[in-house]
């Protein structure tokens, strides 16, 4: 299974590097890893999604928790979050299908952000599903180039579960 960290740490150089250093020696791997000042001067915030069990994920918290540099390590797989990642996606794009490409865009929302003669520049932003998603519609086309940053997620304070309701909506 997957579980999403965030993790508070002093701003300081070389955390970045002691923190993936940890995961490294103990042979785990991070999917997904984003990092940027938090809402505290001199602190940021890495979130990081990272396979494993339970128990994995206990001994990678207890060990994080050693790091000087480390204030908080939270386990938010299974808390309500507010999601999103960011996506850009060269795709080919000639004059026969570029309309279909853009209407696909405007489909999932996303933004056309460069236009050549032979290629389009998609920005997508939005949760983890919907980047697979619009990857999968726009591979008909020759997908070029993608670049995307790891996914950043924040504590849903109402603790609404938008991923239960859409389960039920799906059921209705």
């Amino acid at each position: 299974m997957k579980h999403t960290l965030s993790v508070l740490v002093e701003d300081e150089a070389g955390v970045l590097t002691r923190i993936a250093g940890l995961f490294a020696r103990r042979g785990f791997n991070i999917e997904s890893l984003a990092v940027g000042p938090a809402e505290q001067v001199g602190i940021s915030r890495i979130t990081m999604v990272v396979p494993g069990d339970e128990r994995i994920i206990e001994q990678l918290t207890k060990q994080l928790y050693k790091l000087i540099n480390v204030l908080k390590v939270q386990d938010i797989t299974e808390i309500p979050c507010v999601e999103r990642e960011l996506m850009l996606v060269k795709v080919n794009a000639t004059s026969s299908n570029r309309a279909e490409v853009i209407e696909l865009a405007q489909v999932f929302r996303a933004r056309i952000v460069d236009i050549s003669e032979e290629t389009l520049t998609v920005e997508v932003v939005g949760d983890p599903g919907k980047m697979v998603a619009i990857v999968q519609m726009l591979n008909k086309f020759g997908i070029r180039e993608i670049a995307r940053t790891g996914k950043i997620a924040l504590i849903r304070e109402s603790g609404v579960n938008t991923e239960y309701l859409k389960s039920l909506e799906a059921k209705v």
